[in-house]
């Protein structure tokens, strides 16, 4: 049977998270068997035996294709080896006249070892994580579908901040005028949010990690979460260090409120229009990237979350429990909800939208700030890097100074025969107005005022400076 299309394209993109290639030309490689479970442990994949590395197609000598097949069976089989066992069967394929196997392993629910130890793909190799406790522990996190945030600890309602609280429920006013969180006491609120849960296995109620992540005191959430940290970071003039930092250890909500005043005091705010609306494209790329930061991070890890501006980009990483590997694409993009009790609070109070509408918002906004496309990487470190023009960081002066070479593509999609009308009035009424003004009272930079009237074609300046003025010439 000839190999089909679309495992030949497998072929030819190389190894990766998913695809794996073993020469098994005469005997099968013992290391498949560990690729099986770290498939199997992660996304699922696909294996050739009877290729090389690099992609060479090498084939299987034709008299032991079969007993290979056996072999892989019987051993894929047998719970001493692969547990629990998987049943899989290898597919024989001819391609470039050679024979090779084929292997497809799909996504395990439970947690599979191999030769009792556990198996993980990272990228394209695969790792043994058994004796790594934090990555078992998130292994069985992906497959029973539980989420660390929902631990219940012993803490009760007054380890809280009812300041917080009543702030959240406020808050509620951007997404619902009467929202029933208004209405609650503090218990019935945490409740309805699935921040106070029992424990399977004491059977005692609780606040979770969740509820004092979102609303604890500071004390408090560092006694059950001591790794708790977000770093902010400006970095533009000292590379080797950084300009300004923000260390932020507190509360979610409050989280939020300092991440936010971070990016505000370095990224400048362009003038843009979403329509005909005027709109800030830096403040709401700020708001899905730190949303995103503090909601969909893995608590159990260590990592310090960070948010960094730099002269051309603005990055976030933090740590994840990731389903895939690589750079996401916003056409096949399945969002997969990371803490949802977190989630649903922001969404609530209007710090966030439904999952997956803030990488389709985040792409909205930056192609409006940079005129670039943001890219978002999968892995156990989960990464946005958001592109600048160099003008988009707040260290080169005055906005009407930043804003000078601007394109005018970049700020706004505003149509051309608009802005001619609107500067063909303001000059007919005001023959000195200056391009400053005539820039500041329709959003464009001074350099793009110049580039519209040069545009128009009859419009000129008599004299120089302050002492000249505007002269429109009609058409012949």
């Amino acid at each position: 049977m000839m190999l089909p299309d679309d495992l030949q394209k497998l072929i030819d993109g190389g190894e990766s998270i998913t695809v794996e290639f073993k020469e098994s030309h005469s005997n099968i490689t013992k290391d498949v068997y560990d690729t099986v479970c770290s498939f199997s442990n992660r996304d699922g994949g696909h294996i050739f035996l009877g290729v090389k590395d690099n992609g060479e197609i090498i084939g299987i000598e034709a008299d032991k294709v079969d007993k290979i097949k056996k072999q892989f069976v019987t051993t894929i089989n047998n719970d001493s080896k692969m547990y629990p066992p998987l049943y899989l069967t290898p597919v024989p394929y001819e391609t470039e006249g050679k024979q090779i196997l084929y292997i497809r392993v799909p996504v395990s629910q439970d947690v599979v070892r191999c030769s009792s130890k556990i198996w993980d793909r990272n990228d394209d190799a695969d790792i043994d994580i058994t004796h790594h406790s934090d990555e078992v522990y998130r292994l069985y996190a992906r497959k029973r579908g539980s989420f660390f945030v929902n631990k219940v600890t012993h803490f009760g309602i007054d380890s809280l901040r009812s300041d917080l609280l009543e702030r959240a429920r406020e808050m509620t006013r951007v997404r619902e005028k009467n929202h029933p969180w208004k209405a609650m006491s503090d218990e019935a609120m945490l409740r309805s949010a699935g921040l106070i849960l029992t424990d399977e296995y004491s059977q005692v109620e609780g606040i979770t990690y969740a509820g004092i992540l979102l609303f604890g005191k500071d004390s408090t959430i560092m006694s059950v979460l001591p790794q708790h940290k977000t770093d902010a970071i400006f970095r533009v003039l000292n590379t080797d260090r950084y300009d300004d930092r923000d260390v932020v250890i507190t509360n979610l909500i409050e989280s939020y409120d300092r991440l936010m005043a971070f990016g505000q005091k370095h990224l400048n705010d362009t003038f843009h229009l979403d329509g005909i609306q005027s709109v800030s494209a830096r403040d709401n790329i700020l708001r899905e990237i730190i949303s995103n930061l503090l909601a969909h991070r893995d608590f159990s890890n260590a990592y310090v979350a960070k948010l960094v501006i730099e002269k051309e980009r603005i990055f976030t990483e933090n740590a994840n429990l990731s389903h895939g590997y690589g750079a996401l694409n916003l056409a096949t993009f399945e969002p997969f909800p990371k803490n949802p009790p977190i989630s649903k609070v922001f969404r609530e109070i209007g710090m966030a939208d439904e999952l997956g509408s803030g990488m389709r918002n985040t792409y909205k906004y930056t192609k409006m700030y940079s005129g670039s496309a943001p890219q978002f990487i999968e892995g156990d470190i989960f990464r946005i890097t958001i592109p600048l023009m160099e003008v988009a960081t707040a260290t080169v002066g005055p906005m009407e100074t930043v804003l000078h070479d601007v394109p005018h593509d970049v700020l706004h999609d505003v149509p051309h025969e608009d802005f001619v009308d609107k500067i063909y009035a303001m000059i007919k009424e005001n023959p000195n107005i200056t391009r400053k003004e005539l820039g500041e009272r329709l959003g464009l930079s001074i350099k793009t005022i110049g580039r519209r009237i040069k545009d128009m074609g009859n419009v000129h300046y008599v004299g120089s400076g302050n002492n000249g003025h505007w002269e429109i010439d009609p058409f012949d």
